[in-house]
């Protein structure tokens, strides 16, 4: 591995995990409202997708705020109260485009990422040289 290839891989997937984390997050809940630690658990356990509390809760904030998410107070046997998230109408919804549009979006990154794809024709030099 060349000097500097592990930031670059850790930028990238920062990149990424931006990208799709509000849909994963999401599709968490879909089956069942979630708290917020038991979402961190969830996402990293997948390695690709493990980020911090400094990350979770300021998501979960804006999806309340965007009305995709509501949010219930409940005891937990274990400690104090807990605040669940639960998908809205909306949330579901937006999740559901997601889903729809997910497919032909990774299709299409996973053609240009295994598949060679012919050099773009040279454009014709425009205006007068310098």
């Amino acid at each position: 591995m060349e000097p500097g290839d592990s930031t670059k891989q850790a930028r990238a997937a920062a990149q990424l995990r931006k990208g799709v984390l509000e849909y994963c997050v999401l599709a968490l809940m879909r089956d069942r409202p979630r708290y917020g630690v038991e979402l961190l658990h969830a996402l990293e356990e997948s390695g690709a997708l493990a980020t911090s509390q400094g990350t979770v809760y300021p998501l979960l904030s804006r999806l309340r705020r965007d009305d995709l998410v509501t949010t219930t107070w409940q005891e937990s046997a274990s400690g104090p109260p807990r605040r669940y998230y639960a998908l809205t109408d909306s949330g579901r919804a937006a999740l559901d485009e997601f889903t729809r549009v997910w497919p032909g979006f990774r299709n299409a990154v996973d053609a240009f990422l295994t598949s060679p794809h012919p050099a773009a024709p040279a454009l014709p030099p425009t205006g007068d040289p310098v």
